[in-house]
């Protein structure tokens, strides 16, 4: 007894340390991952780098700034304004500290420090006020523009073609259409609105030092190179780390997105310690990356401190003797003095703003490498118009693959008359699904045909084509809003009493009834306050409602008891009266029904009949009919 818990106990700990092993492969491979991707990422951001001219991204913002050039050109001439009164105001008091207090002049009329402090006060008011318009101008025409922008890539995204949204995680998009335009906010909130000021000033306290004294005005500008080589220091250091962190925020977003998603599942299976510890990964190499941009980052403005101070030095040193041999007056060298804090204030916010455009770059970049990917918003008015077809469906020898090579059918012709109720029964990955989703065009297919009324589906205007097609998915998805707009979806052809009409052939006006505020009930996120069947009806409602030519339901009633499931036996017979009706779906009692079942295996249609002649067959279906009857018992049951 003893050596046998001994071995219990051995055994355990031996599953224990296992598990832990496993663990900790896990962890190590996702390390791995996280920093060659970091490292790739930085590669490419390096090379992206080498290849283009310096913001040559940023030109891609032309088409979006076209039209605000008059706010441009407005808020330049206030630039001007405010500007000329920064250059006045050094000006002003050199001639203070010149003409009155080294010389001891008195007032004479409007030549006095009196009128000299009103013109500097004014100019001051002057000044503010114009710098607040052009702030204002300058930042509502940066939110027009990512107004705009935002839009476009909503747009583009709805029209993205199911290929392509595979590849793409939901994180990644939600980045790209938040985080990457919040990026270019900072651009038009923070650079924009100083970009022209400093260039400006930057040219305006240039010439004037120049004028005023050439000689002091080269040596303030013996800076200048020291400054440029910081710039360059931080910049080479900047760009790849953006590119890093950029990414990593994408995937944090993704990993969010997909695990607030899945959390039952997450909970079932008691996986909240390890996916804090996934998390743990991609947080930590997000700080890291965040920290070092902004290591880089705080050097900037201490160190062109410095170097100010020492250009302010230098030309003291040099103008004391000038002004010992009454070569340079007092109030020359002050002037210069606040020329050079004004000469380097742009040169700091141009340096400390090229964070902001290195960021800004790298998301133009990422919002134009979704935006340049050819969508079918235009394919969707391509083609041949068409009304209401028939619902004769044929497929000619299609032959369709997600990935190269790794065929889903294969080589599968049938054809589907008008007004026909057709069953696609085979075992999980046969392929079922897929040929719904080559009918809405989802997905292209490699060779083949598919013919609706004897028309190629390639050929026929893509809205049109998914018009008249309505779909029952098992996964339900509610949109936010009430239940008569889930239903109506915005097509306010679809009138209430149609939707009520609807939702009592869906047979979901029972439990509608029952709520307080009726088709007016708000409608959670993914309409979680409903149960799975309710939801499952609302969509057959929703389906029923926008009145198409082809009725597909895709293991629609598989989340509908027993009881509910006759009633909507009985709302699939009255619907599919004049309409093709495809449906996929294991219950027996659904297929049997069926005017012809197509029997799917290995991504090849193997057989097709009524219910009768596949079971006299005896063949494929005959055994998943058998095999069901005896798990259950019941012609109600399951296919496997």
């Amino acid at each position: 007894m003893e050596d046998k818990r001994l071995d219990r106990k051995e055994t355990r700990n031996r599953r224990r340390l296992e598990a832990e092993a496993i663990r900790e492969r896990e962890r190590a491979a996702l390390e791995k991952n996280i920093r060659e991707d970091t490292i790739l990422t930085a590669q490419a951001g390096g090379k992206d780098g080498k290849k283009r001219k310096k913001f040559k991204a940023l030109l891609r913002l032309k088409p979006y700034l076209v039209p605000q050039i008059p706010a441009l050109v407005a808020s330049c001439l206030l630039v001007l304004i405010v500007n000329a009164s920064e250059l006045v105001k050094p000006y002003i008091l050199s001639i203070v500290i010149d003409d009155f207090l080294m010389t001891g002049r008195p007032d004479s009329g409007f030549y006095s420090i009196f009128w000299f402090g009103i013109a500097y006060l004014g100019i001051i008011t002057i000044g503010s006020l114009t710098n607040i318009g052009q702030a204002l101008m300058v930042n509502r025409m940066g939110q027009s523009i990512l107004m705009n922008i935002r839009r476009d890539v909503f747009r583009h995204i709805l029209h993205m073609p199911m290929r392509k949204l595979d590849h793409f995680s939901s994180g990644r998009l939600i980045t790209r259409a938040t985080n990457d335009v919040e990026t270019l906010n900072e651009l038009f909130a923070d650079f924009m609105v100083n970009l022209f000021k400093d260039v400006f000033l930057l040219i305006g306290i240039t010439a004037t030092m120049l004028i005023m004294n050439w000689r002091l005005a080269l040596i303030s500008f013996i800076a200048v190179p020291a400054i440029a080589l910081v710039t360059a220091f931080v910049r080479s250091r900047l760009r790849k780390n953006f590119v890093i962190v950029k990414r990593l925020i994408g995937s944090i977003n993704g990993f969010f997105a997909e695990n607030i998603s899945g959390m039952r599942l997450v909970q079932l299976f008691r996986r909240e310690t390890q996916k804090l510890k996934e998390f743990d990964l991609l947080n930590v190499a997000y700080f890291k990356a965040t920290l070092t941009q902004i290591r880089m980052n705080s050097l900037l403005r201490p160190v062109m401190e410095v170097i100010n101070s020492m250009a302010i030095a230098l030309v003291i040193w040099f103008a004391v003797g000038r002004i010992a041999d009454n070569l340079l007056q007092v109030g020359v060298l002050y002037a210069f003095t606040n020329y050079i804090r004004q000469f380097f204030e742009p040169i700091n916010d141009l340096s400390e703003q090229y964070a902001t455009v290195q960021s800004a770059t790298v998301s133009v970049e990422r919002i134009f490498e979704l935006l340049d990917d050819q969508v079918d918003q235009e394919v969707m008015e391509e083609g041949d118009s068409v009304e209401r077809p028939e619902g004769r469906v044929e497929f000619r020898h299609v032959w369709f693959a997600y990935n190269e090579e790794d065929w889903v059918l294969k080589d599968v012709s049938f054809t589907i008359e008008p007004g026909m109720s057709a069953a696609f029964v085979g075992a999980t990955g046969a392929g079922k699904t897929t040929i719904i989703s080559l009918m809405a065009r989802f997905y292209e297919i490699q060779q083949g045909e598919i013919l609706l009324d004897g028309k190629d589906i390639r050929t026929i205007r893509l809205s049109d084509l998914r018009k008249w097609i309505a779909v029952v998915l098992q996964d339900v998805f509610l949109f936010s809003g009430t239940i008569s707009e889930n239903i109506r979806l915005n097509d306010r052809e679809i009138t209430n009493d149609e939707i009520v009409e609807a939702l009592s052939l869906a047979r979901a006006d029972s439990f509608i009834e029952r709520l307080p505020n009726g088709m007016l009930e708000p409608v959670t996120e993914r309409g979680s306050t409903f149960s799975a069947g309710q939801r499952q009806l609302l969509s057959f409602a929703r389906a029923i409602a926008h009145d198409p030519a082809l009725f597909i339901l895709d293991e629609a009633t598989a989340n509908i008891d027993t009881e509910t499931e006759q009633h909507i036996q009985e709302s699939i017979a009255n619907v599919s009266a004049g309409r093709t009706t495809i449906i996929i779906a294991h219950r027996l009692s659904t297929i049997r029904k069926c005017d012809r079942i197509f029997v799917m295996d290995k991504a090849v249609l193997v057989e097709q009949g009524t219910h009768e002649e596949l079971l006299a067959k005896d063949g494929f279906y005959a055994a998943l009919h058998h095999a069901a009857y005896a798990a259950t018992g019941t012609a109600a049951g399951f296919l496997p």
